[in-house]
């Protein structure tokens, strides 16, 4: 059973830093791509970020793009996720997936309970 395990969200100021954390157990973390999304009250699940399963091709939304940055550590079965200058609006529940490559949630096949990151201005 694949267990996707997100964690490191929380209260930041505009303008600050988080990085967050999915830990994958129960697969073979290093043949799936993996990917980040978020979902912001009253608005559908959107694509954040995504990482081949190599480490060595990354694609961005727009709106996070030059902001945040996607790795992973496959000897630790982990992908993360580092959010820098955030502002209001990246303010959501940040789920990570695997599976896919590309910014549609079916692409996808497992995913995390989530982590809530708020940005106050």
């Amino acid at each position: 059973q694949v267990q996707l395990v997100e964690s490191g969200g929380g209260l930041v100021q505009a303008g600050g830093s988080l990085r967050l954390s999915c830990a994958a157990s129960g697969g073979t973390f290093r043949n799936y791509a993996m990917g980040w999304f978020r979902q912001a009250p009253g608005k559908e699940r959107e694509f954040v970020a995504g990482i081949s399963w190599s480490g060595g091709l990354a694609s961005y939304a727009d709106s996070v793009k030059g902001r945040f940055t996607i790795s992973r550590d496959n000897a630790k079965n982990t992908v993360y996720l580092q959010m820098n200058s955030l502002k209001p609006e990246d303010t959501a529940i940040y789920y990570c997936a695997r599976g896919g490559w590309g910014s549609n949630t079916n692409q996808y096949d497992y995913w995390g309970q989530g982590t809530q990151v708020t940005v106050s201005s």
